[in-house]
């Protein structure tokens, strides 16, 4: 079905050129054409990815700005090809190619020509969600939320939908241990798709205590506050971890994620701290561990992470932000001061 909107100006939070904060303004609203589709924003979620967009020097990323921010996205369908007007979805947010052998089997987060695109997706590169309106490339991009609160919809399709493929990818026995380093906006959906999932003893570790209250409250079986000699208590505890998940991934974080992994164990490398781990042999890492680097994760994924939602088994929490108080919100993340994550109202 398809439907013409009858709102003519629709907010959006862009970045105009790299260095600048992003700009409040009033855009036409976009007519779909050919395979798009176009959603009204219902709420959209606010990550680090978008303080890493924010920061990033001119060449440090193939984006070409202006663009609207913005890549956690829960909506209505008002306008397009292949739907159906009215429905509720959450956006799929990585953007590929749309035709390699990946991006058609809704694995856009490994699409085969990625280095070749000038954006990652919705927001990243291309305008995102942080606005009334969002035109979407393809229905593919489309998963339906039915009654779910689209602040809930909305960061699961990252903070919800990373973690989820990254834990899936493990392989856990009934007396593993996973620990998660970094309790965020990531990290503490991770806990509860741990729980959720999985047989595994859940061990988070945060230097904050109000994250680690945020830990308990999202199921984890042990929590620790990051200190000199967390590395001895968590093998102590353990006899090392059959994974890590790092949601930081900064020089510190990496050192305890390597020193306390067991031999075979899996390091997932999630967060974009800027830190460094030299794999060498032998080296920092036990022998037979694996080092992963999720991106996203894959349509179908994100049907199974709304589904987990919809079962009450996940929760985000959240603290939400008119969309004009978007630069109060960023600061705040910035500042370590948002608990679980932030989401904006249109």
């Amino acid at each position: 079905m398809s439907a013409v909107s009858t709102v003519r100006k629709t907010p959006a939070l862009r970045l105009r050129a790299w260095g600048e904060p992003p700009t409040l303004t009033d855009l036409e609203v976009p007519e779909p054409t050919g395979s798009e589709v176009l959603v009204r924003v219902e709420a959209a979620g606010i990550c680090h990815s978008d303080l890493h967009v924010l920061d990033a020097a001119p060449g440090a990323l193939p984006y070409r700005p202006p663009f609207t921010l913005g890549h956690e996205i829960a909506g209505q369908v008002v306008a397009g090809t292949g739907v159906e007007i009215g429905d509720r979805v959450a956006v799929h947010g990585p953007w590929g190619c749309g035709t390699c052998r990946r991006c058609t089997a809704g694995e856009d987060n490994y699409c085969d020509r990625r280095a070749e695109l000038a954006w990652a997706g919705a927001g990243l590169g291309r305008d995102g969600g942080m606005a009334g309106h969002v035109l979407v490339p393809h229905a593919r991009h489309l998963v339906p939320i039915g009654d779910l609160d689209a602040t809930q919809a909305a960061p699961l399709t990252d903070a919800g939908l990373t973690p989820y493929h990254a834990v899936a990818r493990l392989r856990l026995a009934g007396d593993a241990s996973v620990v998660v380093v970094g309790v965020g906006g990531l990290g503490h959906v991770a806990i509860q798709i741990l729980r959720a999932i999985t047989p595994a003893r859940v061990i988070a570790v945060d230097v904050r205590e109000d994250a680690l209250a945020l830990a308990d409250r999202s199921g984890a079986h042990r929590t620790l506050l990051a200190r000199a000699d967390t590395e001895t208590v968590l093998r102590r505890e353990t006899g090392g971890a059959d994974a890590v998940l790092d949601f930081v991934g900064s020089d510190p974080t990496l050192r305890l994620s390597a020193g306390v992994l067991r031999p075979g164990g899996d390091l997932v490398l999630v967060g974009s701290g800027g830190g460094k781990l030299t794999v060498t042999k032998p080296g920092p890492l036990p022998q037979g561990a694996s080092v992963s680097l999720p991106f996203w994760g894959a349509r179908r994924e994100l049907t199974e992470v709304i589904a987990l939602a919809g079962a009450g088994k996940i929760r985000v929490e959240t603290e939400l932000f008119p969309l004009a108080a978007a630069g109060e919100a960023f600061e705040r993340l910035r500042a370590g001061r948002i608990q679980g994550r932030a989401v904006l109202l249109p």
